[in-house]
């Protein structure tokens, strides 16, 4: 509707009714904190060796000191081998003390972990060590690709059914299932209930950035979404502090799901989406929430607009495809889905790494959600100051620019690093926050749902991939920060193939796409339809002459 805007502004832009919207999604966003990054945390290593009791059966008052000189080799450094021990013998202990042993194997016993720091964890629980280490980063990427499967479910999802029902599902899926996996007593069980924890989140993001996109004024809307993503990067430091205290991986997988259940009263509160009832018709339920907004921000809601409002007709549905055929849309499409999936790949990337830096995790971790605060925060400023285009741009190129310093530092410099990728991590952070403003009104409302979740879709694409970089450091350390410093470069140029969107009111329908008006856009629609009935004239009056 060309009119909403107006509509908006009558009603109040951002007025008290806004703002209590705010709130609540932002509740929302603290608690997928928890979710996002609590296996991190629940999957630490802990130091562990060859479970090597068969000795005892030798000499039952050996000690573990002995124990280990006797059955666990040492590696290069000196330290005893984590995957590695000597093969049994059937020896009494002074030959085995006497002559020694030679013959290594694989851990065949299992292992036994020092959980001095670490009560249990994911590790310790399924044994995910040596040749099953791989099976954390995995783990972490089938969350991932469940972001994925929601986008593709949940965004189109939300167009046909509302945003406000999608939220309410997938709060629900999220806390049961997240809960649920608290209890289970295998890994693969685990990780397939953490799949479906991800799916439900991104029907939380994805239509949380479109119900305050569609609720708020183009002056305050930067402020409105962006202020989610402050209590996101709050929820990074509570993380810490939470994790630093529950040292019990199933404690603190409950800890981090359950507290999504005190928002339930949302089903009562929750308003829908009026830009989407419109565009679906329902136009009586439009003006009751409209009229429940003018009441709440102490607006009077002209009559006027009511009969304006019955007088809308209903708009055609639109789907993916119709991204992809109109050339305007499509350069948007493709490359705001380049910039989400470098977004993505570089924020996950250090984020999921945290402890990888040389410095303590939890406080890495503290440091890290706390260097996003302000960059989020100012990220609410510099695109009103600087536009949309531009700001994207200076923090895809910020951020990809850090991460390839990074390969040029040595590990010796643990301080160095991880004060680059704080940087690195406060350029992405922002940039992150930018580009889900810029989307939610880069795409018109009739399709916006489905242009946020394709740019979510390349998202969650590159944050399955996010995790097994990490692998690639065993052939060069240097290889997943230059993969993290090249992608936002290649995209910060690619912005400025973006329009800009600053100050300017969401555009309802496709037409409307790159300020075409829409008196032009029906104008063309009637050239054509025109010209359809007279060739379909001409071909019957042809097709009787022939059969005459």
């Amino acid at each position: 509707m060309t009119e909403f805007g107006e509509i908006l502004k009558n009603v109040g832009e951002y007025g008290r009714f806004q703002k209590l919207l705010v709130v609540m999604l932002c509740f929302l966003s603290f608690f997928n904190t928890f979710h996002m990054f609590g296996q991190v945390f629940m999957g630490i290593s802990v130091p562990h060796h060859c479970n090597t009791s068969w000795i005892l059966g030798k000499d039952p008052n050996v000690t573990e000191e002995h124990q280990l000189n006797l059955t666990i080799p040492r590696n290069k450094e000196g330290s005893y081998e984590q995957c590695i021990m000597y093969t049994p013998v059937d020896w009494d202990i002074e030959s085995i003390e006497g002559y020694g042993l030679n013959s290594t194997e694989v851990c065949q016993d299992g292992w036994i972990y020092d959980t001095s720091h670490q009560k249990s964890t994911l590790v310790t629980e399924f044994d995910l060590v040596c040749h099953r280490k791989e099976l954390t980063d995995i783990s972490q990427s089938v969350y991932m690709a469940g972001l994925l499967i929601g986008s593709i479910i949940f965004g189109p999802l939300g167009d046909w059914t509302g945003r406000r029902p999608v939220i309410l599902i997938s709060m629900l899926l999220m806390m049961a299932f997240g809960v649920g996996a608290a209890f289970v007593s295998d890994f693969y069980l685990y990780t397939a209930l953490r799949c479906v924890v991800g799916m439900a989140m991104s029907g939380v993001l994805i239509n949380n950035l479109v119900l305050v996109a569609e609720w708020v004024g183009s002056s305050q809307r930067a402020y409105a979404t962006i202020s989610g993503h402050v209590c996101f990067a709050v929820g990074q430091m509570v993380l810490a502090g939470v994790c630093y205290g529950i040292r019990n991986w199933r404690l603190l997988q409950i800890v981090c799901s359950a507290p999504t259940a005190l928002l339930f009263f949302y089903i009562w509160i929750l308003p829908e989406s009026p830009r989407w009832l419109l565009t679906k018709g329902k136009h009586e339920r439009a003006k009751e929430i409209l009229r429940k907004a003018a009441s709440v921000n102490k607006k009077k809601f002209s009559e006027e607009l009511l009969t304006q409002l019955q007088k809308e007709k209903e708009t055609k549905s639109r789907n993916m495809l119709d991204l992809f055929r109109i050339p305007t849309l499509r350069r948007v499409t493709l490359v705001m889905s380049f910039v989400w999936f470098v977004n993505s790949l570089v924020y996950y990337g250090l984020s999921l790494n945290v402890g990888s830096f040389g410095l303590d995790i939890y406080l890495t971790q503290l440091i890290f959600g706390a260097v996003e605060v302000p960059a989020r925060l100012g990220s609410m400023f510099i695109v009103q100051i600087l536009g949309r285009k531009l700001s994207q741009s200076l923090c895809l190129l910020l951020g990809g620019t850090v991460c390839l310093i990074i390969t040029a530092i040595p590990k010796t410099l643990p301080i160095v690093i991880t004060v680059l990728a704080v940087i690195g991590k406060f350029a992405i952070a922002a940039s992150f926050s930018i580009c889900y403003i810029y989307a939610a009104e880069l795409f018109p409302t009739v399709i916006r749902q489905n242009g946020v979740g394709i740019c979510s879709m390349t998202a969650r694409i590159a944050g399955i991939i996010s995790p097994l970089i990490s692998l690639l450091d065993k052939y060069h350390s240097a290889i997943p920060m230059a993969i993290y410093g090249s992608g936002p470069i290649v995209g910060g140029l690619l912005c400025f193939f973006l329009p800009e969107t600053r100050n300017r009111d969401l555009q309802d329908h496709t037409h409307e796409v790159n300020g075409v008006p829409r008196s032009q856009d029906l104008l063309e629609e009637q050239i054509i339809y025109k010209n359809h009935q007279e060739q379909e004239t001409s071909a019957k009056q042809e097709y009787k002459r022939t059969r005459l």
